[in-house]
């Protein structure tokens, strides 16, 4: 699966008494499918995850799934401190129709969280898991940082297919890209190079053929999330039943038709996001493809120039648009997912209450938020 782009990791909306608002859930989703972000993290750390009961994950993740765009991939956040619960969760964000699974580090017994019970744990994960699986690093929440080392040792698995890195730190990322550029993965995309999703597949096989006579062929599951170990070319070519060898490629020429859907191989190897939004622009020149970012909760538009601009090759245009959200992105996430919510419901979603321990936000806070939030208009 493509992950390139940026990503909100939405909030979950309540009413006042404390229980799930899914109206308000639905309309935020279904306006963040109308910007121009990659795709959409539930229950992420944004999302109050740990907040909810059982039921309520699940509730959430049906709601946000039925008011996604099919064009946009939903990653679903499914760890929990064990493998077994882990896994739960995430065949049942298969079944719904997730595209990715988004593991956070287990951390309540970070004494004990040496290498190997990492290893462990997320290769017992992808072994098992019906979605491909990104790690999910945030120290700052959890106290357990996962070494650089651990993340390239794991990137060899075909079923862990990146990280997200909120740690912040710019040189991690840098190692993390060098160390795993031998990592070589295929992921199916558009004629214009943006992710395909199997609710996008769906909706092409059941439209008809591009033309007449045109024939509709299948793309494999592991080409599509992107744990395909070879080059574009090489996985094209043996897709279309050709027996080939060639060097890789950033993409191949060769081109599927799935219903109306043209659709082609892209390299993307092992796939590094970053969750500072403040350091988002060196995160990208560090190697990051993508960011999944709370800033972005309250101000998609805006995270997303920065990264359209870089991805242009526009360095000042990309300098000039991150130092515009710097100051905000940072102070917004000091004050956390109060913060966020706030900063939401400034910018036309519905952001309202956070859970205890969480509390309200005074008016000082408010009109410091709207202050910083003022020429960042989403």
């Amino acid at each position: 699966m493509l992950l390139h782009g940026i990503f909100p990791p939405i909030t979950t909306p309540f009413y006042p008494d404390g229980n799930v608002y899914f109206k308000k859930l639905e309309s935020n989703v279904e306006r963040y499918s109308r910007t121009p972000v990659a795709g959409i993290v539930v229950l992420g750390s944004t999302g109050e995850a740990i907040m909810l009961s059982d039921q309520e994950q699940r509730d959430v993740f049906k709601a946000a799934r039925e008011a996604a765009a099919p064009n946009k991939v939903l990653i679903a956040g499914t760890g929990i401190e064990s493998a077994i619960e882990t896994l739960r969760l995430t065949e049942y964000a298969a079944e719904l129709g997730y595209d990715v699974a988004m593991v956070r580090t287990p951390h309540y017994y970070r004494k004990q969280m040496q290498p190997a019970n990492m290893l462990a744990f997320y290769r017992t994960v992808a072994d098992r898991s019906p979605l491909p699986v990104i790690i999910y690093n945030f120290p700052q929440a959890t106290g357990y940082d996962i070494p650089a080392e651990v993340v390239i040792e794991l990137a060899g698995h075909p079923n862990l297919i990146g990280i997200k890195e909120s740690s912040g730190d710019v040189e991690k990322v840098r190692k993390m890209v060098e160390g795993t550029r031998q990592v070589k993965r295929s992921a199916t995309v558009t004629e214009t190079f943006d992710a395909v999703t199997p609710r996008m597949l769906a909706a092409a096989a059941s439209s008809g053929p591009l033309v007449s006579g045109a024939e509709s062929m299948l793309v494999s599951v592991g080409a599509l999330a992107g744990t395909v170990e070879s080059s574009p070319r090489l996985a094209e070519e043996r897709h279309m039943g050709h027996s080939v060898s060639s060097a890789p490629k950033a993409f191949s020429s060769a081109v599927t038709v799935v219903g109306k859907m043209k659709t082609r191989q892209k390299e993307v190897g092992f796939q590094v996001l970053v969750g500072a939004a403040h350091k988002l622009q060196p995160s990208l020149d560090a190697g990051a493809v993508g960011a999944i970012l709370a800033f972005a909760c309250p101000a998609p538009t805006a995270c997303y120039e920065i990264y359209a601009a870089w991805k242009e090759g526009d360095a000042e245009l990309a300098r000039l648009k991150q130092e515009r959200i710097g100051a905000a992105a940072q102070r917004v996430g000091d004050l956390g997912v109060p913060g966020f919510k706030h900063g939401m419901d400034f910018n036309g979603y519905y952001g309202g209450p956070s859970r205890l321990p969480f509390l309200p936000l005074t008016a000082d806070l408010k009109a410091e938020i709207e202050r910083l939030l003022a020429d960042i208009r989403n």
